[in-house]
C-alpha cells in the first residue's frame, strides 16, 4: 500500500506505537484540501443479494494527488466490503482508480484473501464495473427488527475464541450463567466444537423446565443461520467445513428437540445487549476479545443485515502498521482491538512472556501488570483508549451513532476504564462535534462477561 500524504500531528500519540496515523484524521486533512481544490464525484455500490444494495458517495482530486486518491479509496472499498458486504461493486468515478481496484481484488491481486473471502461468503465471484457516476444503482436497504423477545425459557450462548458462554433465562430473568475455558482455534476435528457448545447448553436446559428457544451470538459471518465463515472454525478443513460445519447449529438444534433458534454475530449481540440495557438505540457495539467483532442497532432498534466485520476494516494509514496473519493486509482493526493488539503493544513496551503461553494468557499478564499498577500496562490501555477513539470517528462515516458499547475480555478490570477515558479524550479535543452526542461506555463487569449470551438469548421468536 502507497503512503497516504494527508497527514498532521496528532493531540493524542500511542506511547508505543508512535508512527500510528488514523485513517479519520487522514480524511478529514484530505477532505479539508478537496474543499480548496476542484474535485470529481465518485460513487460505489455494493450489492449483497437480494435486491440489498449499499451506496457510498464521495470526491476525489480532479487533478494531481492521483496516488493519495487510489489510496483513499482502495481503504473505502476494503472498508465497506468487510462493514457492509457485497460481491458486486458498481463503481462510478476515474477510470484509473477503477482499473487499479480490479487489479488489487482479485486472484493472485494484492487483496486476494478479501476476493476469495466474498467468494466463500456469497458464493459467488467478486466483481467490479465500471460505469459513469449516473449509472450507479440507487441504495435498497432492508433493516430488520430483531432480539428483545423474552418470554418463556431460552438458552443464550456467546461463543468466544478462549470461553464459551451460556445463560438460562425465564421470562427474561436470568437464573444461571456459566463460563467454560476452551480451545476451539486449535481443533481441526469439528467434533471438539459441536460437543463443546452442546455441553453449554445441556447445562443450562438442566436449570429449566423446558426449553423454548436458543440464540447464539458467535464471531463470524453467519447468513440464515449458516456459518459462512468462523475464527472458531480456522482450523477445520474446507471439506469438512462443508459438512459438519456449515449447519452446525441446525445439528445442534435438532440435539436439542428442534427448538426454534437464531443465530448473530457477536458483534450484532453487542450492541442489542447495549440497546436493551441501556433502553437507548443508535448503538455500535464493539468486542473486544480474541478478535474485533462489530454490530449495530440502528436508531429505529432495526440490525441493518451488514457484516459488520470490524475485524478486517482499515483504521490506520501508516505503512508500519501491523499485518494481519490472515488477510496479509495491514492497519486492520483486528491488530488494535483485540488480545493481538495488547500483546503487540506489550512487546514493544518490553514486556516478556513465558514460552508458551496462549494469547489469552499473555493477555491476563498484562492485565495482572495492570492491576499491580505497571505503568508500561498502564500506556498499554491509553493506547488502545486512543486508537478507539481515532476509529470511532472514522466508524461515524458509515454509522449513525448516538452511543459505543464495549464487551470483551480486553476490557475487563482497570484497563477497560482507561480505553473508555481516552477513548472519550479523543473525541472531545479531535472532533468535538463528534463528542457532543456520542459517548463510549461498558456495561458493568458481570454484564460485561455474560451479556452477549443473555442479550443473545432474546434473538429468536418463539411461533405459538
Amino acid at each position: 500500500m502507497k503512503e497516504f500524504s494527508f497527514k498532521k500531528p496528532l493531540l493524542f500519540v500511542p506511547e508505543y506505537d508512535k508512527t500510528f496515523f488514523p485513517i479519520s484524521v487522514g480524511n478529514r486533512e484530505y477532505r479539508l484540501a478537496l474543499e480548496k481544490s476542484e474535485s470529481i464525484p465518485v460513487s460505489i455500490a455494493l450489492d449483497r443479494g437480494n435486491g440489498l444494495i449499499s451506496v457510498f458517495k464521495t470526491e476525489v482530486f480532479k487533478e494531481g494527488y492521483t496516488e493519495d486518491n487510489i489510496v483513499y479509496i482502495e481503504r473505502l472499498l476494503k472498508t465497506l466490503l468487510w462493514l457492509k458486504g457485497g460481491y458486486k461493486v458498481t463503481f462510478g468515478g476515474p477510470n484509473y482508480i477503477a482499473e487499479y481496484l480490479q487489479k488489487v481484488y482479485c486472484e493472485g491481486g494484492e487483496r486476494e484473501f478479501d476476493y476469495n473471502f466474498v467468494k466463500k461468503i456469497y458464493g459467488k465471484k467478486l466483481i467490479i464495473d465500471i460505469v459513469s457516476v449516473s449509472d450507479v444503482p440507487c441504495e435498497n436497504e432492508n433493516p430488520k427488527k430483531m432480539g428483545g423477545q423474552m418470554e418463556g425459557c431460552r438458552i443464550g450462548f456467546d461463543a468466544g475464541g478462549s470461553d464459551r458462554k451460556v445463560s438460562a433465562v425465564v421470562n427474561g430473568e436470568t437464573i444461571y450463567s456459566e463460563e467454560v475455558v476452551w480451545h476451539p482455534k486449535l481443533s481441526e476435528d469439528p467434533q471438539y466444537q459441536y460437543d463443546g457448545i452442546l455441553d453449554s447448553m445441556k447445562s443450562a436446559a438442566a436449570k429449566m423446565e423446558r426449553v423454548d428457544a436458543i440464540g447464539i451470538s458467535a464471531a463470524g459471518i453467519y447468513i440464515d443461520n449458516e456459518v459462512k465463515a468462523a475464527s472458531l472454525f480456522i482450523k477445520i478443513p474446507e471439506d469438512r467445513f462443508e459438512e459438519k460445519v456449515k449447519r452446525i447449529f441446525f445439528d445442534i438444534s435438532e440435539e436439542m428437540g428442534s427448538v426454534p433458534f437464531e443465530v448473530a454475530n457477536d458483534g450484532d449481540v453487542t450492541a442489542l445487549a447495549g440497546a436493551l440495557s441501556l433502553k437507548k438505540n443508535g448503538i455500535l457495539g464493539i468486542a473486544m476479545g480474541t478478535s474485533e467483532a462489530g454490530g449495530f442497532v440502528d436508531k429505529k432498534g432495526y440490525i441493518t443485515g451488514w457484516l459488520n466485520e470490524l475485524a478486517f476494516v482499515p483504521i490506520d494509514y501508516s505503512k508500519n502498521s501491523m499485518e494481519d496473519e490472515w488477510a496479509k493486509d495491514i492497519g486492520c482493526g483486528v491488530k488494535y482491538f483485540s488480545q493481538d493488539g495488547i500483546i503487540k503493544l506489550a512487546a514493544n513496551a518490553g514486556f516478556k512472556f513465558e514460552d508458551g503461553l496462549s494469547a489469552a494468557e499473555k493477555l491476563k499478564v498484562v492485565q495482572s501488570m495492570m492491576a499491580k499498577g505497571d505503568q508500561r500496562a498502564q500506556k498499554i490501555y491509553e493506547s488502545v483508549g486512543y486508537y478507539l477513539g481515532y476509529a470511532i470517528a472514522y466508524y461515524t462515516e458509515f454509522y449513525d451513532i448516538n452511543h459505543v458499547l464495549l464487551l470483551g475480555r480486553v476490557t475487563s478490570g482497570k484497563g477497560g476504564d482507561i480505553i473508555i477515558e481516552k477513548a472519550n479524550k479523543v473525541l472531545e479535543l479531535e472532533f468535538p462535534k463528534l463528542a457532543k452526542h456520542i459517548k463510549v461506555s461498558m456495561p458493568d463487569e458481570k454484564a460485561r462477561r455474560v451479556g452477549q449470551s443473555v442479550a443473545a438469548a432474546s434473538l429468536p421468536e418463539i411461533k405459538r
